[in-house]
């Protein structure tokens, strides 16, 4: 729409003001250009000594104090020593012929067990303890045990050592003549079932991120100019890594931040650094140089850079507020990558840019400084079928978000682990001999002192749900005045049925006994996590409100952005139901079947991480559109415009991230994979059917109430108001680069 007087005048205005507001934080960084580059240089090289020493200062630990899985598996910790996490089972098969009735064979079984606990300074259990048929299959020459390690606290499977190595070796020496030895449990399986313990290696994994990353920059500029934004990577994360170090110091920080600093941290540098060299390219073309090129760029690249910085900030507060250690140190850890990216893109590189940017910006195979012409003709085309555009992309996002209506919180379930090794061997061999895989994820209760162990086995083993319940009484299992019993379920507790069988079990013990176990802990998670969030997620969406209103001067336009995001967050975890939990995708593509779950924490952090992260493509879209409407008045050029010169950006810069976000979903950890390629789905997603379909095909339809903002409004949020424009008649389609 045509702008009236007032407008054409403010335009200029706000422009005037956001190039002052710049012009000084650009004219000191050019000034201490050596000051700067030393700076960046002492940071980095303390950022790589910091890095070899991180591996011993994150923990493991993923609990969430004040529950009660929690304040049992720490009285299980302080008096028996053992716990956290879910146990190894050993599952013995005795040759032809030979049953555990057989002579010897019980006692050579109670002997395996018993090394298999001393070899891990832990606790086991058997049918050589309890003589309960329950721990042996209906072959009668398959029986399983469980054996607990030391203490971890609440660690998940993944970062908890893998003890499978020591419990095969000393049970072969002790066994059964004949008997074959499996060890299964949910850690094997998830490390992939061969017992080696590997987990993903954040150098290999960035690396390969890495070169996809400049891949794409070759594509993207032509140029040397590629290497710029990897060399600003670079500096930015193991900086980053320097400041999460420091962080160690006071307050635990979990092991896979290394993971979100180095592969989020590479997609986010980049992304912010292809914003302002774009637009260096584009005030190159127009014919400015050195010094004034980069100030030039900075007024609003660099305004642009500090909106999304902020706004990726504002999605990770939900972490960082939550009653969860674990997801407070991924959120801190989130916070510090953006920040530390965005000095980096605000500081370092202008310098590069003023000193080496005009040199190394060749052989130029691609030429920089327009719109480009492939986004501009999509871009009209849009605006042209913008009610076609709304209604196909609304339908998919509305498709994938009532299929997250079947969420279901819980971990992955052990058919989903390992297709192969001796822990699927092991888990195969209990399902062949009518075990429920249940026993994988048992449930622990401690019995105070005074309490009856025997009578409340006897009652618990009643309940529906439960296969077994035992209640050993031996010196591991029975200690200072109180026991243990062990409830095998007979659904894994990741599953509905087997959160159920929680619920019931917390109810039939008697007042004071603790219930814990991986089931129960995830029951206490996702109370503590999502109990709050409704109200979280609405402190977002205002913050996030108020910080576009103000980058845009415009009530419609953040108000479009929130709504957006919310319904691309759940399409995204519609994506993930179908893909993981449906198994619609996980089989073709990773050879795991369908997990019937997601991990209870993937969501949150799914939601934290793309909350920011696609804010940061509707930011620099919204932002360029923001500008050419107050150069032009009009919006239809400000739609083509906007996408002409930001389409290529966004998709490389989505495109990047999905590249990091790849090579972490190759790690052998099932929950990893889920986590990754959510962040990659959400990436493609918003960056193709959100930003270069539904954005600017809404943005077309609402035409002059984009633009404005109120004075009442406009006070509020300390900007300069946007009045309504008057209606105008209909403007054509623009037919090319203005």
């Amino acid at each position: 729409m045509t702008g009236n007087s007032q407008n054409t005048h403010t335009a200029p205005e706000a422009r005037a003001a956001v190039l002052a507001r710049m012009e000084g934080f650009s004219r000191f960084v050019l000034r201490h250009k050596l000051a700067v580059t030393l700076a960046w240089l002492a940071l980095t090289v303390a950022g790589v000594l910091a890095t070899s020493q991180i591996g011993g200062r994150l923990t493991a630990r993923n609990a969430v104090p004040g529950q009660p899985s929690y304040e049992a598996n720490a009285a299980i910790a302080r008096t028996y020593g053992t716990g956290g996490r879910d146990p190894l089972v050993p599952v013995i098969t005795l040759p032809a012929g030979s049953t555990v009735d057989s002579p010897g064979v019980r006692a050579g079984i109670g002997r395996a067990y018993a090394a298999a606990a001393t070899a891990v300074h832990g606790r086991a259990v058997s049918y050589a303890d309890t003589g309960d048929r329950r721990l042996v299959g209906r072959d009668a020459r398959t029986t399983f045990g469980l054996v607990y390690g030391p203490a971890a606290g609440q660690a998940g499977g993944m970062r908890a050592p893998d003890l499978t190595g020591r419990v095969t070796t000393a049970m072969r020496a002790t066994l059964p003549p004949g008997a074959t030895l499996r060890v299964t449990g949910m850690q094997p399986l998830e490390s992939g079932g061969g017992g080696s313990g590997r987990g993903p290696n954040v150098l290999s994994e960035t690396l390969i991120g890495g070169l996809g990353a400049l891949a794409v920059l070759a594509f993207v500029f032509g140029s040397l100019l590629a290497l710029v934004p990897l060399l600003i990577a670079v500096c930015s994360i193991l900086t980053s890594f320097l400041v999460v170090y420091g962080l160690t110091t006071f307050t635990d920080v979990s092991v896979i931040v290394q993971f979100i600093v180095a592969l989020i941290g590479l997609g986010v540098a980049i992304d912010y650094s292809l914003l302002l060299v774009t637009r260096w390219r584009e005030e190159q073309a127009a014919g400015h140089r050195g010094d004034d090129a980069v100030r030039r760029a900075m007024a609003t690249a660099g305004r642009a850079i500090v909106f999304s910085g902020g706004a990726v900030a504002i999605g990770l507060v939900a972490m960082v507020v939550l009653p969860v250690p674990f997801l407070r140190s991924v959120g801190y850890g989130g916070i510090i990558i953006p920040t530390v990216s965005v000095v980096a893109v605000l500081t370092l590189l202008p310098v590069l840019l003023a000193r080496f940017g005009a040199r190394i910006d060749r052989p130029r195979l691609r030429r920089g400084g327009g719109a480009g012409r492939g986004w501009s003709a999509w871009a009209r085309g849009v605006v042209r079928f913008r009610w076609a555009a709304v209604a196909v992309s609304s339908a998919v996002l509305v498709a994938l978000a009532i299929a997250a209506l079947g969420l279901h919180l819980g971990d992955p379930e052990s058919d989903a682990l390992a297709s192969s090794g001796p822990a699927y061997e092991g888990r195969a061999a209990l399902v062949h001999s009518g075990v429920p895989t249940g026993v994988l994820t048992p449930i622990d209760v401690l019995v105070p002192r005074g309490g009856d162990p025997v009578a409340t086995a006897a009652r618990l083993s009643r309940l529906p749900g439960v296969a077994a319940a035992v209640a050993p009484d031996t010196p591991s299992w029975r200690r200072d005045g109180t026991a243990l019993i062990e409830v095998l379920p007979v659904a894994e507790g990741g599953s509905a049925a087997g959160k159920d069988t929680v619920r019931r079990v917390r109810a039939a013990v008697p007042a004071g006994t603790g219930v814990t176990g991986s089931a129960a802990a995830g029951v206490d998670f996702a109370k503590a996590v999502y109990g709050a969030f409704p109200l979280m997620l609405t402190l977002i969406a205002l913050a996030t409100f108020v910080l576009l209103a103000r980058a845009f001067r415009s009530l419609l336009l953040p108000l479009k952005a929130v709504l957006l995001n919310l319904l691309s967050l759940a399409a995204i975890l519609g994506a993930m139901v179908l893909v993981w939990q449906e198994g619609y995708g996980s089989k073709p593509i990773w050879g795991i079947a369908a997990t019937g779950s997601i991990t209870e924490f993937v969501p949150v952090m799914v939601f934290a991480f793309l909350y920011g992260l696609s804010m940061d493509y509707e930011v620099f879209i919204l932002a360029r559109m923001r500008e050419e409407y107050d150069r032009t008045g009009s919006t239809r050029t400000a739609v083509v415009e906007g996408i002409g010169r930001t389409g290529r950006l966004v998709t490389s810069a989505a495109l990047i991230l999905f590249l990091a976000f790849a090579s972490l979903a190759s790690a052998p950890i099932t929950e990893l994979k889920v986590f990754a390629t959510g962040l990659g789905l959400g990436v493609l997603l918003d960056a193709t059917v959100i930003r270069a379909l539904l954005v600017p095909a809404l943005v077309s339809l609402f035409g002059r109430w984009n633009w404005w903002l109120p004075a009442w409004a406009a006070r509020a949020l300390r900007v300069r108001p946007a009045p309504l424009p008057p209606t105008a008649a209909p403007e054509p389609v623009p037919a090319g680069h203005p």
